[in-house]
């Protein structure tokens, strides 16, 4: 399927800090990582729905192939994208989690000059970065409307999930690499039950877009499995595709014809759901 809606400029808007003033919380200065962002990558015209790309790397660094080129695919469906540019280890938990909630909240109370809906902020994320998105779509809250910073006001709830090939659980299907980056050596046991999403899925969950490959070596499929099944008993609309065949981390697939087709499903339930025309 071919899209011939027009892309963002080829040069992405300079990125927009996700504290604007003040200080972000449990920033170090002496741990060599920038500031959390958001790069845009804008489509003209008002009130497109937009989502928010969290690219995988274990929770250690964020893959290149899983940021811009994501953006500008989405950018051919007709909506507008966001890479966010999230803390990784060292931090740990919570500050990863902070970085994807405050950057829905950037996005939603900045959404007139953005020119996006602020009811249509999804999120997407492959792999860690699917646990990211997981996470957001399962810890949120409805803003603080007595905060100083208006930005807090704002519900932190994504509207809608894209999970590919995620990391969900903590548990017996876990990918050890992103947990231990994450939550430290021998975290707690009731850390591992919170940051295990699909013990998290509630009737409020996002609707969610997830595909995995059967044979994945680095997250196992359960993954996927264990969340669309939590969905499922909540009621939640959602999408799963699970290809035959296929290593972890290929993004949108471009040299496998049949993993590719996620792109086209994907279309299709962005559709189902109203986002695109």
């Amino acid at each position: 399927m071919q899209y011939q809606l027009p892309l963002a400029s080829e040069a992405p808007l300079p990125k927009l800090a996700l504290w604007e003033s003040g200080e972000v919380p449990l920033f170090d200065p002496s741990i060599t990582q920038e500031k959390p962002s958001l790069t845009p990558y804008l489509l003209p015209g008002a009130g497109r729905a937009s989502v928010i790309v969290c690219p995988g790397g274990g929770y250690y660094g964020k893959a290149a192939h899983e940021n811009e080129p994501i953006a500008r695919w989405l950018n051919s469906l007709g909506l507008s994208a966001f890479v966010l540019d999230y803390r990784v280890f060292p931090y740990h938990h919570p500050v990863p989690l902070l970085d994807a909630q405050r950057a829905i909240r950037y996005v939603r109370s900045h959404a007139s000059s953005l020119r996006v809906n602020p009811a249509q902020i999804g999120m997407l994320g492959f792999s860690a970065g699917g646990h990211l998105t997981s996470s957001a779509g399962t810890h949120f809250d409805a803003g603080n409307p007595h905060a100083a910073d208006a930005v807090e006001q704002v519900s932190c709830r994504p509207d809608a999930l894209i999970l590919c090939y995620p990391v969900i659980t903590f548990g017996e299907y876990r990918h050890d690499g992103s947990r231990g980056a994450l939550l430290g050596e021998n975290p707690a046991p009731e850390l591992i039950e919170l940051l295990s999403n699909e013990k998290q899925v509630t009737p409020q969950t996002p609707p969610t877009f997830l595909w995995h490959t059967a044979n994945d070596e680095a997250v196992p499929v359960e993954n996927s499995l264990l969340f669309a099944a939590a969905l499922s008993r909540c009621k939640v609309f959602f999408d799963l595709h699970v290809f035959a065949d296929g290593p972890h981390g290929v993004a949108l697939a471009e040299n496998d014809p049949a993993i590719s087709l996620w792109k086209a499903s994907c279309a299709a339930w962005f559709k189902k759901i109203g986002w695109i025309a």
